[in-house]
């Protein structure tokens, strides 16, 4: 018999009352409660926490809190990146940056996936599909980026777009749904 963590691992239907997937969410909790208070007078101690936390931080990179995760083991951020106040990375998959990124403030990512029909839904049933996120791409602030969605290098997503399907490389997005506007030059 499978687990539900071994579901939610693999990208099936799973319940999340599991004792081992509540385990991690507490895990996760501790940690973000760490990173979040950790005194700006001390930012080695605030990347120890977030190294803690994440499945990889890159050199270089920097996170500002409040950050928000539900696992926190799922998410990878390459070298130099920045990831700006009040990001929420719902990372039940993973969730993946590539080097140079830009994240502004406010910004979703949201691996997690919910049944459209009402009876599975009300019975808990949830899944998650990865977001990746390629190399040097800048996400304006307040933009959500949603499951299974890759966006390509150099691609920027403009404030307040709403992510729904796979970007090129090289262009700016807006609106929702976020739309390729123009290339980057």
């Amino acid at each position: 018999m499978t687990s539900m963590k071994e579901r939610m691992l693999a990208g099936e239907l799973y319940q999340a009352d599991d004792p081992e997937i509540a385990a991690d969410l507490d895990r996760a909790a501790r940690l973000m409660e760490r990173f979040n208070t950790s005194p700006a007078a001390d930012p080695q101690a605030r990347l120890a926490a977030l190294r803690d936390l994440l499945g990889e931080v890159g050199e270089e990179t920097w996170v500002r809190p409040p950050f928000y995760c539900d696992h926190g083991y799922h998410i990878r951020i390459g070298p130099r990146s920045f990831v700006n106040y009040n990001a929420v990375f719902l990372d039940v998959a993973p969730i993946t940056l590539g080097a140079d990124v830009q994240v502004g403030p406010n910004v979703q990512l949201l691996t997690a996936t919910h049944p459209v029909e009402p009876e599975p839904r009300r019975a808990k049933w949830e899944a998650a599909k990865p977001i990746t996120i390629g190399d040097n791409v800048w996400l304006g602030g307040g933009a959500i980026v949603l499951a299974g969605v890759t966006v390509g290098a150099n691609t920027v997503i403009g404030a307040g777009a709403v992510v729904t399907r796979d970007l090129p490389p090289d262009v700016v997005a807006l609106g929702n749904p976020a739309r390729p506007t123009r290339p980057v030059e």
